[in-house]
């Protein structure tokens, strides 16, 4: 392992130290409940920019320092403050409709959490996140194409952008396979959690996925 390698490793075990010290847990949930979008802009602009930065570690064998790294950074942050209201929306909303009858109820109070909770992920991962995950390909695109400069990434033009991206790629792996295969079932274990931890447990996610890519990619490349 390099220097490099166990600066990462800390700095993950750092936060995980946080949610487990009680003195800071207490102050994360305070913290949490009091501000949610500033918190989540904070937990996943940090984690998942960490996930970003293993994920070209794994890919390029070095550690690098993404194009336009502080604009992701803002970018992943706005996404989190998104985050903080659409879960509460998608778990608010499927327990209004199963309520009502709507989707189907068990009995059992671990047997309804686990149903309520993949209702839940499932909805919100067929509805709201394939949009997420386009606006967050053109925005990294966008950047890519600016090189990383602000002056420059507003003088890139859309259809530059949506040339640029491999629409088929995106739609028939992250879309039709990561959907249904990683983030319906992760997410299912998100919303059994206490709110208070779901967009935190949203953001380490994403930093497996992005060591699951990474890793799909170069293995994918050696074989090409």
């Amino acid at each position: 392992m390099k220097k490099l390698d166990f600066v990462w490793a800390a700095a993950l075990l750092a936060i995980a130290a946080i949610l487990i010290i009680p003195v800071s847990h207490e102050a994360f949930v305070n913290a949490t409940n009091a501000h949610p979008y500033v918190m989540g802009f904070v937990k996943v602009g940090i984690l998942a920019s960490m996930g970003e930065l293993l994920a070209l570690r794994i890919i390029a064998g070095a550690w690098k320092k993404p194009v336009g790294m502080l604009y992701r950074f803002i970018v992943w942050g706005l996404f989190g403050i998104a985050f903080a209201i659409v879960f509460k929306i998608f778990s608010g909303g499927v327990l209004f409709v199963m309520s009502k009858g709507l989707l189907p109820t068990v009995e059992g109070e671990l047997t309804s959490k686990v149903l309520t909770a993949f209702f839940t992920s499932a909805f919100m991962n067929l509805i709201f996140a394939p949009t997420f995950m386009s606006l967050h390909r053109v925005t990294d695109t966008y950047i890519d194409l600016g090189n990383g400069k602000i002056s420059s990434i507003f003088k890139v033009k859309l259809k530059d952008v949506s040339d640029k991206i491999d629409w088929y790629g995106f739609l028939s792996f992250v879309v039709l396979k990561t959907i249904p295969i990683f983030w319906i079932p992760a997410h299912t274990i998100t919303f059994m959690l206490d709110p208070v931890y779901q967009v935190l447990m949203a953001s380490f996610l994403s930093i497996a996925l992005g060591g699951i890519l990474a890793f799909a990619k170069k293995k994918a490349a050696k074989t090409a």
